[in-house]
């Protein structure tokens, strides 16, 4: 089938209820920003005008009706997108501390992402696709998980490229044992792995984020890794499409664009996702020199900080010509 659509991605798409303030009797009040992390990588790549879709499942109430037509507006494509009478929308309920860090209380027991079968996964638009994009919320029971493997399956024989983001939540899972299972059994499939510092220490038992990548690498050969470091930065590990020729290991650290004007870091790890996906788009996995990977996690760096300083993901992705003037600054 021909690769019409540049990437599809599988997984969640909720309502993040974001913290904005009290009430004027001293009640917390919560902002209702649609969120779920593969369909906020999506909107990032709309912002480069590639084309994309998603398939997932939101239940038939005000939110996931909403959400729908947010997501059709951000121009993503729905074809794959489930509205379920029978389901609720899942919902996040997001405490941010003063740092910009988060903490997440989910009212998913069930909630409609979690109920995507097997059956309902649109095959005809993963065909299509140039990449296909999963986390492992979409993996944490068992029907989801069927459907987000036989995604997968669908995917490799297609030929399309395949990235995965862990995205671990932990209060999701029934155990770390059964989440580390998961992530990887995600990467036996992947391409381009994006981990972030605390989910690669925990995963592999190693406090150094190279020779955790390596560990990792002892067993998948993925070509392209980005471990996203925090205030430290991000860190890339490239070792082209010939995942067995050591010698082509190439390594590079950004540091990151710190900004005193972050208010929540919901979206970065998303953002920085979206535009890696963007320059494996651009360059081709087996492309990429020491150069284009620093120009890549500068830019996805410069994103990621742009997203940190408004609330919400999805409808307010930054644009490519400010995330140029941050990082040309």
């Amino acid at each position: 089938m021909e690769k019409t659509i540049d990437v599809v991605a599988l997984g969640e798409l909720l309502i993040d209820m974001t913290n904005n303030g009290v009430s004027a009797t001293g009640n917390t009040l919560f902002e209702a920003n649609p969120g779920g992390a593969p369909c906020n990588v999506l909107a990032m790549l709309k912002k480069f005008n590639h084309s994309v879709g998603f398939i997932g499942k939101v239940g038939d109430d005000i939110f996931g009706n909403s959400l729908k037509d947010i997501v059709g507006q951000v121009g993503i494509n729905t074809e794959g997108l489930v509205v379920d009478k029978d389901a609720r929308t899942t919902l996040a309920f997001v405490q941010t501390f003063e740092d910009g860090d988060r903490d997440f209380s989910f009212y998913r027991n069930p909630g409609a992402d979690m109920m995507l079968t097997k059956d309902e996964v649109n095959v005809d638009l993963i065909k299509k696709a140039k990449i296909f994009h999963f986390g492992t919320l979409s993996m944490t029971h068992p029907q989801v998980r069927e459907a987000t493997l036989y995604a997968l399956k669908v995917a490799k024989e297609s030929g399309a490229i395949i990235t995965f983001d862990p995205n671990l939540r932990e209060p999701l899972w029934n155990s770390l044992d059964e989440a580390k299972e998961q992530i990887l059994e995600g990467m036996k499939y992947c391409d381009y792995l994006k981990i972030s510092d605390n989910e690669i220490q925990w995963l592999t038992g190693i406090e150094d984020y190279t020779e955790a990548v390596h560990k990792i690498r002892e067993t998948y050969k993925i070509p392209l890794i980005t471990v996203s470091m925090g205030r430290d930065g991000s860190r890339v590990f490239y070792y082209g499409t010939d995942a067995k020729d050591e010698s082509k290991e190439i390594i590079v650290d950004v540091a990151p664009f710190l900004s005193d004007k972050t208010i929540e870091t919901t979206g970065a790890g998303d953002t920085f996702c979206g535009c890696v996906i963007h320059y494996i788009l651009d360059t081709g996995l087996d492309n990429f020199d020491e150069a284009k990977l620093k120009e890549m996690l500068t830019f996805a760096n410069g994103a990621a900080s742009l997203i940190t300083r408004v609330k919400g993901a999805l409808k307010v992705m930054p644009e490519i010509k400010d995330v140029q003037e941050l990082i040309q600054a």
